[in-house]
């Protein structure tokens, strides 16, 4: 990592990387370990240790399971940390949005351009987020990866199962961000998510608008039930974001996103098309 890219951290660290720096160099001290030690024990050199203190470097995850095991003392407190540190990786715009898609009861997406964030492949992930502008460097570009990549959780979590719904323009199976190879992976990934007990995928045609009708010309949105059932709409484009709670605003953009719905394929035709997409030879 370079000296730039240092200091660019250092700036940017979240309060919990801080917090985790500093209960890390106390309890290293407290067990009257040098940073070496510290670092051997846990399978990384001391100036990882070092540069994970004064948050050149953050902890990652890996870094925070090994911390809890070695000097944690069953306080769990590293353990704890490893929801808010994947938080502070977000991008601001997110952040607010993140922990509550964690947690959610139920998500329902339309999207016109990517595939959602939530289905992301890694190499996906890192066509979109790389070929974006400005471009990142490679450290943060790798945080935003994993960040990303993380959410996919969701989809897994088995004590409230959540039900997840996607419905994503045509064109968006068409776009090859990174190239054929990248798109294929992730539409034959996309294809089983879809293919999961708790999550339907549907596509909104092409030809839609020659029915007269298109119901998804608004945009992208995202209608989340929470784990307290609160229903909201979260919105985001050009890196600024809104979180929508009003219950008259929230009923309009549900009852638009039940028209997307109706409109769309259905879910069987839908993964068939995804299906025939992803195993077509190109060039």
């Amino acid at each position: 990592m370079t000296a730039m890219a240092r200091a660019e951290n250092k700036v940017e660290a979240g309060g919990t990387a801080h917090l985790v720096a500093a209960l890390a160099k106390a309890l290293r001290e407290q067990q009257s370990l040098t940073q070496d030690e510290l670092g051997r024990r846990i399978g990384y050199t001391g100036s990882a240790i070092s540069a994970m203190e004064t948050c050149a470097q953050p902890a990652s995850d890996k870094m925070l399971v090994a911390l809890e095991e070695q000097i944690g003392g069953g306080l769990g407190v590293f353990e704890k940390a490893r929801k808010f540190m994947l938080l502070d990786k977000y991008p601001p715009q997110f952040k607010n949005f993140a922990l509550m898609e964690a947690e959610a009861v139920s998500l329902a997406s339309y999207e016109t351009f990517v595939v959602d964030g939530l289905f992301q492949t890694a190499e996906y992930a890192r066509a979109l987020i790389g070929g974006g502008y400005p471009k990142l460097s490679t450290e943060k570009l790798d945080q935003l990866v994993d960040a990303r990549v993380a959410r996919r959780s969701l989809l897994d979590r088995r004590d409230t199962t959540a039900m997840i719904e996607l419905i994503v323009e045509e064109s968006v199976l068409r776009r090859p961000f990174g190239g054929w190879p990248v798109l294929q992976g992730q539409l034959r990934s996309l294809a089983e998510d879809a293919e999961r007990d708790n999550v339907t995928v549907q596509v909104l045609p092409f030809d839609r608008g020659l029915r007269g009708t298109h119901a998804g010309a608004h945009g992208s949105m995202k209608l989340v039930t929470t784990k307290d059932h609160h229903h909201l709409v979260y919105l985001e484009i050009e890196d600024e974001s809104l979180l929508i709670s009003d219950p008259a605003r929230v009923a309009l953009l549900t009852h638009r996103y039940a028209k997307i719905r109706a409109q769309a394929m259905s879910p069987d035709d839908s993964l068939s098309l995804i299906q025939k997409l992803a195993g077509e030879e190109r060039t």
